[in-house]
């Protein structure tokens, strides 16, 4: 057993659930721009499908393959969000993640600014939101 390749298959992999969990939500957004509107999209949306796979699914980010269990997201009336995902590492090691952001909203198309990175944009329309992070197509229904 290479004990260095798989510290390096690790690291990757918990890199790809960080990026993962920012992609499948957020943990205390704060709406700003809000109109009355916004609360028609609040609510809980579950993690439905990645990249066109249904959830359960494989995903695989920097040559690390791995099983997405599940994912909500949740955005509130308040201006607060939230999000929950989980997976399973090659190691077989289930791991639950949680990621804040605050997001601004045009319409239906909200901004989001992830904690300690980048920012991600998604849509939604009725019961879907959607969001691309780092190209995985993230789809979830209300």
């Amino acid at each position: 057993m290479n004990t260095s390749l798989d510290r390096k298959r690790h690291a990757i992999a918990l890199k790809l659930g960080l990026i993962l969990a920012a992609g499948l939500g957020m943990s205390a957004c704060t709406m700003q721009g809000s109109t009355p509107k916004d609360a028609d999209f609040a609510g809980e949306y579950a993690l439905i499908s990645v990249n066109g796979k249904p959830v359960p699914a494989n995903v695989t980010h920097e040559g690390v393959e791995m099983l997405l269990r599940s994912g909500t997201f949740t955005i509130k009336a308040d201006g607060t969000c939230s999000t929950k995902t989980v997976f399973v590492l090659p190691s077989r090691t289930e791991s639950a993640r949680e990621v804040g952001a605050t997001y601004t909203n045009e319409g239906s198309k909200l901004t989001m600014q992830w904690k300690g990175a980048g920012k991600t944009v998604g849509t939604i329309q009725g019961n879907t939101f959607t969001m691309d992070n780092e190209g995985m197509v993230f789809v979830y229904k209300k």
